[in-house]
């Protein structure tokens, strides 16, 4: 695909700068805005309206006001908003995958993918949407029926992050319009342009005013902040870093808030000494590289046992060195640039201090000269168990190998961490497969498969990786509360 400046230019403009409030976009309160950069070139891309704790009020105001009557509304109609913007998403796809490469930096042949991957949420929860079962039943000794019904939790405050910019919304987003709550969407500010195009494909698609409002802002805390005092949110998800995850769970407990949190990652990637090492290879470089390492899902650790550790990584240097960096706009980039300057050092800092510590660098280990936040494909041998790079989540092109003996050993080292959001394993013996899965702590195990995200699946993990599912059958029940009425059968023997 070539695209031409015009061609970025015409789709940017477009797009909605202001804040969405009540079905209407508007500029923030006090007339502020923030700049949105290209990260592949550092020149500015768009200037947003930044939201004030007023807006943010505004909207969270909005949000209370429509949620009685979206509560009420049938389950059918929400189903239809949410496939005909489906429909609309899909008919606009190369639209959305360009402003995510602009605007986060991904190969546009991989923006596409999330395209499709953030779409079927909508698809999903549209279908969930009619099908949000209770139940009836007799109660054991005949004398009441019990009647379990689920209703929308109430107005929820929505913080996704920058690097999935389209998926991260609608798998938030999907569930809350299936279940009937309303919103408070907050996008990153560093890639809000996603959020902004796919909040005004969903008030196309028919949703009602203010059911879902837009808060973009410079600060995350002047939005977030009054919203979580205020009484009327019942709902807050977030998927960030954990620190932050954790102040916010700190904050809901005043309001005594539903929490859902889909925190940080630090996934090993298990491959033993029976592997196909082609497959396995084939599935490193989709479970590091893909959104150049910048996934609460990357592989981190690769944790190769010693009798196949050499091989493994020398096809996987192969693999890597092929690997091009680039504007995602060029055909021929097949890894792109890093968030920000900032994300660049903590990447090249954490390689330095690895092979301070002893680690050899195979391929990469360095910044890409140029305009942009480039870093090169990088791996890591001869890890040290004890390196810093393999306790902190790299978020970035970077993987550090380290080797194991024993199946004991693999468990200990994926285990040897606070996190415990996805893993991946790569055997021929299924059952390794099952013993291996039911020791190690993550909350997603891919076998032999390194790409395992699907919108009918339940995403999220355990321990200092968060709280909650998003996704699967699970997804809408994060924004539901259960009412049981105890019913009095008038035909029971009393």
């Amino acid at each position: 695909m070539t695209v031409t400046a015009e061609r970025e230019a015409e789709l940017i403009a477009s797009i909605p700068k202001g804040l969405l409030i009540n079905g209407e976009w508007r500029d923030a309160s006090d007339g502020g805005t923030y700049d949105v950069f290209d990260p592949a070139t550092g020149k500015v891309l768009a200037t947003l309206a930044s939201a004030t704790s007023e807006d943010a009020l505004a909207a969270l105001d909005a949000a209370d006001a429509a949620q009685k009557a979206w509560a009420l509304s049938a389950p059918r109609e929400r189903a239809d908003i949410l496939r005909r913007a489906f429909d609309a998403i899909n008919e606009r796809r190369e639209d959305f995958a360009l402003v995510m490469t602009l605007e986060m930096g991904k190969p546009y042949a991989e923006a596409l993918g999330e395209v499709t991957y953030g779409n079927e949420f909508l698809r999903w929860f549209s279908e969930e949407a009619p099908r949000h079962y209770g139940r009836y039943a007799t109660t054991p000794e005949g004398k009441n029926k019990i009647l379990v019904q689920k209703k929308p939790v109430g107005p929820c405050l929505l913080i996704t992050p920058w690097n999935f910019p389209l998926a991260m919304a609608t798998r938030k987003v999907g569930p809350a319009v299936a279940a009937g709550c309303t919103m408070v969407l907050k996008p990153a500010k560093l890639t809000p342009l996603t959020s902004q195009l796919f909040a005004q494909v969903m008030q196309e698609a028919g949703l009602p005013a203010g059911v879902l409002n837009v808060v973009s802002s410079a600060s995350a805390s002047r939005v977030s902040g009054p919203i979580m005092k205020d009484h009327r949110l019942r709902k807050v998800s977030f998927t960030g870093s954990t620190p932050v995850g954790v102040q916010l769970m700190k904050d809901a407990a005043d309001n005594v808030l539903r929490t859902s949190m889909e925190l940080g990652g630090n996934a090993p990637f298990l491959v033993f000494e029976d592997a196909d090492l082609d497959a396995a290879v084939e599935g490193a470089m989709a479970a590091k590289m893909r959104n150049m390492g910048e996934a609460c899902t990357a592989a981190n650790r690769f944790i190769v046992q010693d009798t196949v550790a050499d091989a493994f990584a020398e096809k996987f240097a192969a693999a890597m060195r092929a690997l091009k960096p680039g504007r995602g706009t060029d055909p021929s980039s097949t890894v792109g640039p890093l968030i920000d300057e900032k994300a660049r050092e903590d990447v090249h800092s954490l390689v330095t201090v690895a092979v301070d510590a002893g680690a050899t660098v195979t391929v990469g280990g360095d910044k890409v000269e140029g305009e942009g936040y480039f870093y090169q494909p990088t791996i890591l041998s001869n890890v040290p168990n004890d390196a810093e790079i393999l306790r902190q989540e790299i978020f970035g092109p970077v993987a550090p190998i380290t080797t194991f003996h024993t199946e004991e050993q693999a468990i200990e080292l994926a285990n040897a961490s606070e996190y415990g959001l996805a893993s991946y394993l790569y055997t021929a013996d299924y059952a390794r497969m099952f013993r291996v899965s039911e020791q190690i702590e993550f909350g997603m195990v891919g076998f032999n498969a390194g790409v395992i995200s699907n919108a009918a699946a339940p995403f999220g993990g355990v321990k200092q990786s968060g709280l909650g599912r998003e996704g699967g059958a699970e997804g809408i029940d994060e924004y539901s509360t259960v009412q049981y009425i105890g019913i009095a059968d008038p035909y029971a023997a009393r």
